[in-house]
């Protein structure tokens, strides 16, 4: 190891190959507006919002001032027994963006966070209504939630469960949506596979229907590579949890805020959950924050049956940071002001256009798309899973476009400001680089 490999390994980077890494660091030093600046002077387009988070672009203006002034103003303050001004105003705000009854907020402080908070108040929610059985949670097969425990217990992507012993107990999975041999290169929602939400009624029967406390989804599942919702699924899951008695709960922290041009995947698909977890587009990235958004018979619930002054033993250190806070005020200002979420639904048929433009070229093997999402599915290496998609990865950084790749699909979601000149330019590279990866 050499002496700048060994300074850099202090730092044990998140989901990344260290040595890989450290053979060929690719290191950014700013960012503004669509664009990335790297360690060598050059500008990268961000064609991920950083990481699914960056909606509103890099530097925006509006969360700037908002976060210096905030810092020089109230740097911190706790929410254990004291309140911000700011913080009331931000979940009212919240409230008024998402479904009715979704009208209450409790605050986290990332992704991982909003799951966990959202799997414990759905135990808390049965237990406080005398219906302590109900302690069993249902994911899915493919599902990504974070990586708390209880997060990767209920995901179902096995790289991210099976070094970490036994997990949460009493948990089942729904099988995955994704079908290649009959919904490949769909644009938008794939016709097959609304069936699959049959599984539920199986599960709920073999474990007893009065035993499972929530089932948990991404509406659009994207870590695990983009994995659009079969037409009419997500409707039938909603019917199935209403007939067992069981809460719905949204994974939203990647659908929120503007990726499918709506606040929320719930109001683009018109199915309203009990439990909505965000988190990323909320501050835009720039502050840490996560949020999980309430049903009112949830809230009331709490309110109405503890036994104690405090109605949920539950939060963290960080809950509603004034910092987050004022990010994230300016940065639903800044989607509001610019009307970023009407832009992201226009821009979406040209990026459809876009990503799909890619087909046929070499080991492309399925496109997917929806809002300003998108995802190219490549075949595999033999024996070398994730290969090609690591050399797609650093052949367009040296293009000047940063990716996200995920085993061997590429996974896009640029920031909401994209314009149809980025898109084409876009393509027009990762076209390029498809054509010259063995």
């Amino acid at each position: 190891m050499t002496a700048a490999q060994n300074k850099m390994s202090s730092f044990w980077m998140p989901f990344t190959p260290n040595r890989d890494f450290h053979d060929d660091p690719r290191m950014i030093v700013g960012a503004d507006g669509m664009y990335y600046t790297s360690a060598d002077g050059r500008q990268i387009m961000d064609a991920t919002a950083g990481l699914w988070c960056v909606n509103a672009g890099h530097n925006d203006p509006l969360i700037v001032e908002a976060v210096q002034k905030q810092v020089a103003t109230l740097d911190y303050a706790p929410h254990f027994n004291f309140g911000t001004p700011q913080s009331f105003e931000l979940a009212s705000k919240l409230a008024s963006m998402f479904p009715d009854p979704l009208n209450h907020v409790f605050f986290t402080g990332s992704g991982s966070e909003s799951v966990d908070t959202a799997l414990k108040i759905a135990l808390h929610y049965h237990r406080m209504r005398g219906d302590g059985a109900r302690t069993r949670l249902i994911g899915r097969e493919r599902g990504y939630h974070g990586v708390g425990f209880g997060g990767i217990s209920v995901g179902g992507i096995v790289n991210n469960r099976k070094h970490f012993g036994g997990l949460l107990t009493g948990v089942d999975h729904l099988p995955h949506t994704h079908n290649l041999e009959k919904n490949a290169f769909t644009k938008g929602c794939p016709e097959h596979g609304a069936e699959l939400a049959e599984d539920l009624v199986r599960i709920a029967e073999l474990h007893d229907p009065s035993t499972i406390a929530a089932v948990i989804v991404e509406p659009m599942a994207g870590s695990t590579g983009v994995l659009m919702p079969p037409v009419g699924y997500l409707k039938r899951l909603r019917e199935i949890c209403d007939q067992y008695g069981i809460l719905l709960i949204f994974d939203e922290v990647i659908t929120a805020y503007g990726r499918l041009g709506k606040a929320s995947a719930a109001e683009y698909f018109g199915v309203t959950p009990d439990l909505i977890t965000t988190a990323k587009g909320l501050t835009n990235g720039v502050v840490p924050m996560g949020a999980v958004i309430i049903d009112e018979k949830i809230y009331n619930s709490a309110m109405d049956n503890t036994g104690t002054p405090i109605e949920l033993f539950h939060g963290y250190t960080y809950s509603g940071h004034p910092l987050a806070t004022a990010a994230a005020l300016a940065t639903l200002k800044s989607y509001e002001d610019n009307d970023m979420f009407a832009r992201a639904t226009a821009m979406a048929p040209k990026w459809e256009d876009g990503v799909h433009s890619l087909k046929g070229l070499p080991h492309v093997k399925d496109i997917r798309n929806l809002g300003l999402v998108g995802a190219i599915e490549l075949e595999s290496r033999a024996g070398a899973v994730g290969a090609r998609g690591m050399e797609a990865m650093k052949a367009a950084w040296a293009e000047g476009v940063m990716i996200r790749v995920t085993g061997d699909i590429i996974a896009l979601s640029p920031p909401l400001i994209i314009s149809e000149e980025e898109i084409q330019t876009l393509f027009g590279k990762l076209a390029g680089v498809l054509k010259n990866i063995a």
